[in-house]
């Protein structure tokens, strides 16, 4: 018959290898979901640049339909395209561009923070998964030390 002592050394090393073994899997599983997540801040960074390349798009088709309102208005008036017309003229383009340069400016700043979305998810998930391996190895030497009293 085996030793009571004994097996319950033998069982506290057991479990301490058990714990070791799930923690280990739970910093796997913790690494695997932050890069999930850091993926899917990619992506939706990819989005929201296509969608601010969209907009612009439509700013300057919607511009250069506003600009060639003025330029057959002012045709049709029978006034040379000169002086005051061609400075709203002006005024319209500069406008538009300006307009397509906030938006730009705002997309760089959406994929930006989204980039630093991925970086911070990232880093949190290598965070958490060093924290657990720690505990898996706290936990197999804490098992491995008790079972040890256990025995002498």
């Amino acid at each position: 018959m085996v030793d009571p002592l004994t097996m319950a050394a033998a069982a506290t090393a057991g479990a301490g290898v058990i714990g070791f073994k799930g923690n280990q899997s739970a910093a796997r599983a913790a690494q695997k979901t932050a890069e999930y997540n850091a993926r899917v801040a990619e992506n939706e960074a990819e989005i929201l640049r296509r969608r601010k390349v969209d907009e612009e798009r439509i700013l300057r088709v919607n511009g250069e339909r506003i600009a060639a309102q003025q330029r057959v208005a002012t045709a049709a008036s029978g006034v040379q395209m000169s002086g005051s017309p061609l400075q709203a003229l002006f005024d319209t383009y500069q406008g538009i561009e300006n307009d397509a340069l906030r938006i730009q400016y705002a997309g760089d700043i959406e994929q930006t923070a989204k980039a630093a979305e991925a970086g911070m998810r990232r880093a949190e998930g290598n965070a958490q998964a060093s924290a657990l391996k720690t505990q898996a190895y706290t936990t197999l030497l804490g098992s491995a030390a008790q079972s040890a009293t256990m025995l002498s």
